[in-house]
């Protein structure tokens, strides 16, 4: 609080204002713990607090006598008229709660008869209340901008001051002088007091600053409140909540509501200013009234507590022989207090023996007494009143005003004149005996200010009551939590205060309004069991509250429970934050079905289904579910009352009842309400969604000819069981218009189609695809997958329902790969090869890869387990080439060391392996010599080695591996190896060396250049080059994900620039690109790998991108010097991000908070005696400062190197993309979740955004698309760019009659 007391906040147990417990009106209850005591305060240290350059004194005030004392009253100060009150006109009645225009904020309501509400509620003088806003206190975007928390008057006299304390007004007296210099002056001797609001604490001789006032206008504030101020306007239309004839109208609140500010107000800048340091001070603010109330924490005095204890402690111990303990005491302070005054007004420089035996009677002399005298500025010294001998004594400090030195010993004395006088002057107050000693005349007076305060700020006796509490419940510690939160004191309560303590709370703090609640019934439950009663105001406030939904924890967890959620419960699952209102909702659904299995009780079970889904609808804020039990709970009929209303048997197919349905409703329409009624019970007994769609719509979705959605969105999909995935795979793939188009041609397509007679041997060894020979088995299950989803894709675009289901048989083919069928074949012990003949037997038995598949992550050899969100290797599974020898092929061996992974071959000499890396392309020979490869344009020649043996693997019942889920990029993989091979051009003369011809390689594809690169001149000599390149094409980057400001420009720099460890040897790969694509697909792997457990797990950092991405600096033809200075800024970056990992999430970190815990485990532990250590915790405390100054520079450092390594690169935006699909996996665990995409609405509407969501299409806002996903389990793992200018997606692609039409 002050400057001079850094190291400190107040003195233990003055004040509890800063611990979390007495805090708590400020915080959100639900939060903050409340049963940790408060620690206790440190002093100032008057070492810093009295420095030698500390200004002193006052020039803002005068010399006041002590018979007067202006700033001592304890009446309200006014700087300025108030704003009057502003009451209804007489007859004009106030809007009923719950009525349009009903009270607000700033409504100033005088009387709360005419608000229409029943019991406690309104025998209660309090204003502001909301009822929107109480009655929907789950949701924030009701609530205006209301303080918080707060507390009543006499819980704010406790923070203010601990209750077994007490502070005084301390004035001086005039005091005679010697006719000698130096002599104080009357306006030193009044700032010797630090401010005329200072009060002393004899406990902690120290002072607190303490102001209450009534002002229109607030102090100035040194910063912005991190919680809202109360609305200033109804403030200043009243006074002050409290005192005759504040309120001409009627009290409009029973007492002030204060809400706390900390270090709001700098002293110095007050209207008389603080003038010894900075000093902040806490703002207390009442939100009904002008009143407002500034306090500090403590001021040290000049003699620290602990030396005026002890001190005192020693003279009781050790009385004098004609004195009683406390006479002893008296008498040595007062011994003191005259030295210093003889110091002071006589200029007494003689030095003071500590021999003499007047001296040893008065104080004595030890350890303490020094301290005391070296504390004032006396020093011991020698003196040689003789020849013989020196004689030690104190020298009086020099207290010349001219010198530095002298004035700030003059003021330190001064101070502590002061306040020994006033120790003294309090201490005596005591009846205790003195016999006959008399005690000195002092000229300080101290009388207690705790009337006055309290008084001040609404907490005096004579304003609230006490002692109103059941004897039962005082000292009842169970409810200290519960009296705390509602702002007030068990000693102070009364039911009226209690029931105001209480909708104050819910007023100011709308969202916290079941805490409080919460604490309400557990102080009226303890009455009724503690005393067998209970005020019946208390008991009707329960009920009205009750009826307005309000609710306790043990009522959530109860409804919950009728849910049937929980381990135990009917549905087995836990309900957190992962469950979603769908299923909640189902749940409500399905257990009110059940409930007609009990008819004697279905009723009532079915009420209490109601009151429970309304209950966590409004704990979760969920207006979904709010809607849902608005429309759905109904009014208690009985199925058998619903069948008879409509007069239909129990088995009556749903159109006949919906055609019967509306002919009762259209022959009596003033039965149209009952009969809906009806409609609605049977809708849930037979729990058929049809029925509750045409309630919901009016539409009957059974009928064809109804169109329910609007013709030009798009369709979803159905889910066939755990296909959410291949679901957003189709309908991003019908959203590449090129794609689409090639696709849709094969719609319909007759059995000469798929007839394979039609290509011959020759044919099939002409065309490659995925970098290997196909097999007819593979090209007839191709075309047939290719003319399954060109029926799709045709419902798609001309059917009119909002989702469409895909064929079983197309989702086998899209998750099921070739390999997959041969090895459930070879299980089975047999093999379908009818349509293979002996020229493709060989290349349809080699074994295959995924389609152009890279190693995502290190975790696809090291992993237990599949990945949802990296690639599923298989056990074998080898390169894209596989028409080589059986060792993990060099693209595999690439890209498997850039991130990091083990390249799945045997041994090989590392001269064999680099050289196979720069010609593992189909397109590249093998190198004779070790030397830089050139590139050509040729195809390796060779055939294929025997299939290798097969590992075999589990059984697994579900052929179509519905069961469990599977990596969209994998099921791509196998999408579009069956596209490309459907589409393959028997009868023409292409060949796969003509990249272009297949629209899958015209839109996916793009072509990388790869660079090894030795690091050390002693790799260079064992293999005689530095340098080994090829070319290769890609349809994928991928990015690993990571954390600390992580965007997709460093995600690719580090794929583009990276070392990896290659058969033992360190190398670096660069990667630039050649050639781009026209969609860019940017995969962002989040399977990581803990190699401490074991396991995998899903990354949930935080990948920022936006709508449009440049990958100039990435092109083969980019700048050469940017790219190495870009290099060098890239290289510091990954390195101070490292570091930051390193310091934050790296092995046995962070290191901060651990070192800071043990020190405050060492310093402050008393369960077990260890040996003291002050220089052990020392160090650790110096140790967490430097880690966590260490950790601020490296963040700033990254922020830096961003910086400037985003400025390198600002003017280059040739290569453009936009922005047109995000995938994203909705789970916690890589073993499970949702897939769902998002798809840019190109090229009409750029900025309009879909949500494909299975079944459920949805327009969405891009803000949703591009949002901070922190926090979150549904994060981004894939990215599609479209290449700018290009016109490659149609996103909305529907038969539009109206168009034919017009035709």
């Amino acid at each position: 609080m002050t400057q001079d007391a850094a190291s400190s906040s107040s003195s233990s147990g003055l004040r509890r204002r800063s611990t979390a417990a007495d805090k708590s009106p400020q915080t959100p209850p639900q939060s903050r713990p409340v049963s940790s005591p408060a620690p206790p305060h440190k002093s100032i240290d008057p070492a810093s607090f009295y420095g030698p350059n500390k200004p002193q004194g006052s020039s803002h005030t005068s010399y006041i006598p002590p018979e007067r004392s202006p700033f001592r009253e304890p009446e309200l100060v006014m700087e300025e008229e108030p704003i009057p009150n502003d009451p209804p006109a007489w007859g004009e009645p106030a809007p009923a709660w719950g009525e349009p225009g009903g009270a607000d904020w700033d409504a100033i309501t005088s009387t709360v008869e005419n608000w229409g509400e029943p019991g406690t509620t309104r025998k209660i003088a309090i204003d502001g209340r909301d009822e929107r806003e109480e009655a929907h206190w789950y949701d924030p975007a009701v609530h205006a901008l209301r303080p918080g928390p707060g507390l009543l008057p006499p819980l704010l006299a406790d923070h203010l001051h601990d209750p077994d304390h007490a502070l005084y007004s301390v004035n001086t007296l005039p005091h005679s002088a010697a006719a000698t210099p130096h002599v104080p002056s009357a306006d030193e001797v009044r700032t010797a007091i630090p401010h005329p609001n200072a009060y002393y604490c004899k406990d902690h001789n120290g002072w607190v600053f303490l102001l209450w006032k009534s002002s229109s206008v607030l102090p100035p504030l040194v910063k912005v409140p991190e919680t809202p101020l109360p609305d200033q306007a109804r403030r200043k239309r009243t006074t002050s909540c409290i005192g005759d004839g504040e309120q001409p109208f009627g009290a409009a609140n029973l007492t002030h509501h204060w809400h706390l500010y900390e270090n709001a107000v700098d002293a110095s800048q007050l209207n008389t200013p603080y003038t010894h340091g900075e000093l902040l001070l806490d703002l207390y603010l009442c939100c009904q009234c002008s009143v407002y109330c500034l306090v500090s924490d403590v001021i040290p005095g000049v003699l620290p507590t602990s030396l005026v204890d002890e001190f005192t402690r020693d003279k009781l111990s050790h009385p004098a022989v004609d004195k009683t303990p406390r006479a002893t005491v008296i008498s040595g302070w007062e011994t003191i207090l005259t030295i210093i005054d003889n110091r002071l007004w006589r200029d007494e420089k003689r030095s003071l023996p500590i021999t003499r035996p007047r001296f040893r009677s008065k104080v004595g002399w030890n350890g303490i007494v020094q301290q005391v005298f070296e504390t004032l500025g006396f020093a011991l010294e020698d003196i040689q009143p003789g020849a013989t001998s020196a004689e030690p004594a104190l020298q009086p400090p020099a207290i010349d005003p001219a010198t530095p030195e002298g004035k700030a010993s003059r003021a330190k004395l001064l101070r502590a004149w002061v306040e020994v006088g006033a120790w003294l002057a309090i201490y005596e107050k005591s009846k205790e005996s003195l016999r006959d000693y008399m005690p000195m005349v002092l000229h300080v007076t101290a009388d207690s200010a705790r009337d006055m305060y309290q008084t001040g700020i609404g907490a005096h006796v004579s304003q609230i009551a006490r002692g109103l509490l059941p004897e039962p419940l005082q000292g009842y510690s169970v409810l200290d939590d519960s009296w705390e939160l509602l702002g007030m004191t068990p000693s102070t309560y009364s039911w009226e205060l209690l029931a105001f303590a209480y909708l104050a709370q819910c007023r100011c703090d709308p969202a916290s309004t079941m805490v409080y609640f919460t604490q309400l019934w557990a102080i009226v439950n303890s009455m009724i069991h503690l005393t067998q009663d209970a005020p019946a105001e208390l008991q009707s406030l329960i009920v009205e509250e009750r009826s307005r939904s309000r609710f306790t924890p043990e009522d959530y967890l109860d409804a919950v429970k009728t849910l049937g959620f929980g381990r135990d419960g009917e549905l087995g699952v836990e309900l957190d934050a992962d469950v979603d209102d769908d299923f909640i909702a189902q749940a409500w659904r399905s257990a009110r079905q059940r409930a007609w299995q009990r008819p004697a009780d279905a009723t009532l079970l079915r009420a209490k289904l109601n009151d429970a889904l309304r209950l966590i609808a409004e704990s979760r804020g969920s207006e979904k579910l709010l809607k849902v039990w608005g429309e759905e709970k109904g009014t208690g009929m009985s199925p058998d009352t619903a069948y008879s209303t409509l007069e239909v048997p129990r088995d009556m197919e749903e159109s006949m009842l919906l055609t019967v349905y509306s002919m009762r409703v259209e022959d009596q329409p003033s039965q149209a309400e009952r009969m809906r009624e009806a409609l609605s019970v049977i809708a849930e007994v037979t729990n058929s969604d049809r029925l509750r769609h045409f309630l919901a719509t009016g539409q009957d979705p059974g009928d064809s000819t109804v169109t329910n959605t609007s013709p030009e969105m798009p369709r979803g999909l159905n889910q066939l069981g755990n296909t959410c995935y291949l679901n957003s795979l189709l309908q991003y793939f019908y959203t590449i218009k090129d794609l689409r188009a090639a696709i849709t041609s094969l719609a319909h397509a007759d059995a000469k189609t798929l007839d394979d007679s039609k290509f011959t041997d020759d044919d099939l060894k002409r065309h490659r695809v995925g970098g290997r020979l196909v097999t007819r088995r593979e090209i007839m299950r191709s075309k047939k997958f290719v003319n399954l989803l060109a029926e799709l894709f045709f419902n798609m675009e001309y059917c009119e329902n909002p989702a469409i289901t895909p064929e079983i048989e197309l989702a086998k083919l899209a998750l099921v790969t070739t390999q997959d069928e041969e090895e459930d074949e070879a299980d089975k012990a047999g093999t379908d090869s009818s349509n293979d003949t002996d020229a493709t037997l060989v290349d349809d038995m080699a074994p295959r890869s995924a389609y152009d598949r890279a190693p995502s992550s290190p975790l696809q050899s090291q992993s237990p387990t599949g990945s949802v969100l990296g690639k599923r290797t298989r056990d074998g599974e080898p390169g894209m080439d596989v028409d080589v020898p059986r060792v993990a092929s060099p693209t595999e061996r690439m890209e498997a060391a850039k991130r990091g992974a083990s390249p799945p071959e045997t041994a090989q000499d590392a001269p064999e392996v680099i050289q196979d890396a720069v010609a593992s392309s189909s397109k590249l020979p093998v190198a004779e010599s070790p030397v830089d490869v050139e590139m050509k344009d040729e195809s390796l020649v060779g055939k294929a080695p025997p299939l290798p043996p097969r590992k075999p693997r589990p059984t697994d019942e579900s052929v179509m591996m519905f069961g469990r889920q599977h990596d969209v990029s994998e099921c791509m993989d196998n999408c579009m190896f069956q596209i490309e091979t459907a589409l393959l051009d028997f009868q023409g003369m292409a060949t796969d060396d003509d990249d272009k011809t297949s629209p899958v390689k015209r839109l996916f594809y793009g072509k990388k250049r790869q660079r090894l690169t030795s690091l050390s001149p002693t790799d260079d000599a064992i293999h005689q080059s530095s340098i080994h390149e090829k070319e290769d094409l890609f349809s994928h980057l991928h990015v690993n994900v990571a954390d600390e400001g992580f965007d997709i420009y460093d995600g690719l720099a580090r794929y583009f620039d990276d070392v990896v460890e290659l058969v033992g040897q360190k190398k670096r790969m660069e990667v630039s690109l050649v050639d781009l694509p026209p969609l860019l697909q940017i995969q962002l792997q989040r399977v990581q790998f803990n190699r401490e457990t074991q396991q995998a797990y899903k990354s949930q950092a935080y990948v920022k991108f936006g709508e449009t991405i440049y990958m100039d600096r990435f092109m083969d033809s980019a700048n050469p010097e940017k790219k190495a200075r870009s290099k060098e800024i890239q290289a510091e970056l990954t390195t101070a991000r490292d570091r930051v990992y390193k310091l934050t999430h790296g092995q046995n970190a962070p290191f901060a908070p651990a070192l800071t815990n043990v020190a405050d485990f060492l310093s402050k532990q008393t369960a077990i005696e260890l040996p003291s250590d002050d220089a052990l915790v020392a160090s650790l405390q110096n140790e967490e400062k430097l880690v966590t100054e260490q950790l601020r520079v490296e963040r700033e450092r990254t922020v830096q190197l961003k910086q400037q390594l985003e400025d390198i690169w600002k003017d280059d935006q040739s290569a453009a993309y936009e922005l047109t699909s995000v995938f994203i996996h909705r789970g916690s665990s890589p073993s499970w979740g949702h897939y769902f995409f998002y798809s840019r609405n190109l090229p009409s509407n750029p900025d309009a955004w879909f949500k494909y969501n299975d079944s459920d299409v949805t327009a969405v806002a891009k803000d949703e698309v591009l949002a901070d996903t922190t926090g979150s389990t549904a994060n981004p793992y894939m990215l599609v760019f479209v290449r700018k200018d290009c016109d490659a997606i149609e996103t909305v692609h529907r038969f539009n009659p109206e168009m034919v039409e017009e035709e």
